[in-house]
Parts: structure tokens; C-alpha cells; sequence
């Protein structure tokens, strides 16, 4: 339970499963294991209840590329109460592989990094440099679902023989 100490440290709280808007499926799994890696499907920023968490938007228009940041950042945390879920625990993540961010641009807005650091930064603060430190893309769309200002998906190394 060390990553879950390390979250109640830093005062952050993992959100409930995402609520899906009316009339939404969504016919695959949040997380897929197979042998020492699981598969993260792309997640947007949740409140602790499950809901979308605003400012929805274009980054560059509607949305500030500070409170990209901070929506990469509850991205993040999606993302670890999925896998929380699939593993029943997160210190089963041995490594962070690959990050894949997406940005929903506003025309001209190109600091797509930066926004996606609002996420890396969190996995660095909770896995460190060793296990933490991954590859990754940082792109503007023209479009994400549900007008997300941010979504990202992730492969992570896991522990096989950890109990669940």
C-alpha cells in the first residue's frame, strides 16, 4: 500500500468509476492485463464522484493551459483508481511503459507538453524516477469525447504473482 500512502500524503483522493453520460456505452474494459502489462484505455478527468471534471473545452480557448494541466493531473488519477480496481493494488505497478496524451486544441495552441506534464509529474511524485520515468506522445485533436479538454491512455508493467 505504499502508492496509496503516498496519495493520502500529497492529500489526493482516487474518484469513483466515470459516470457515463445518458444513452453512453462503452463495450471495452478501462484496464486489460495481459501476463506483465495492463492496457489503460484512455481516460479524462473525473471528479471524486465519477463525473466529468470541468473546464470542458478546447485548451487555447475555453480552457487555460494551467487548468489543462490540472485536468491532466485528475486524468492521472482516473487512470490509477481503474487500475486500482483491475489490480487491487497499485503498488502491482512495477513501471510506467508508455503514455499516450491527447489535447483537445483550440487553432495555433501547441504546448501540448506541457499539459501532459500535469500527468508525468504526478507519476513521478508517486513512483519516482526509476519506476515513474516512461515514454510518451503529447498531441493536439481536433475533437475528444465529450468535449474532454484532456484524455490519455497508458501501458504499465505489473507484478503477476502479487495477491489480490
Amino acid at each position: 500500500m505504499q502508492i496509496e500512502n503516498r496519495l493520502r500524503e500529497l492529500g489526493l483522493e482516487l474518484p469513483d468509476p466515470m459516470r457515463l453520460p445518458p444513452g453512453t456505452t462503452l463495450p471495452f474494459p478501462w484496464v486489460r492485463t495481459h501476463g506483465n502489462r495492463a492496457f489503460v484505455s484512455g481516460h479524462g478527468p473525473l471528479h471524486r464522484d465519477g463525473s466529468l471534471a470541468g473546464p470542458l473545452g478546447k485548451v487555447g480557448r475555453e480552457v487555460s493551459p494551467e487548468e489543462a494541466y490540472d485536468a491532466a493531473r485528475l486524468t492521472g488519477l482516473a487512470i490509477l483508481a481503474s487500475l486500482r480496481r483491475e489490480l487491487g493494488d497499485l503498488d502491482r505497478v512495477t513501471a510506467w511503459l508508455r503514455v499516450f496524451g491527447m489535447v483537445n486544441t483550440a487553432p495555433g495552441f501547441n504546448r501540448m507538453p506541457a499539459v501532459i506534464n500535469g500527468f508525468t509529474d504526478l507519476i513521478l511524485e508517486l513512483w519516482g524516477p526509476d519506476a515513474g520515468r516512461h515514454s510518451r506522445s503529447a498531441v493536439g485533436l481536433a475533437e475528444l469525447p465529450f468535449d474532454i479538454p484532456v484524455e490519455i491512455e497508458a501501458e504499465v508493467a505489473i507484478d503477476e504473482r502479487h495477491d489480490r
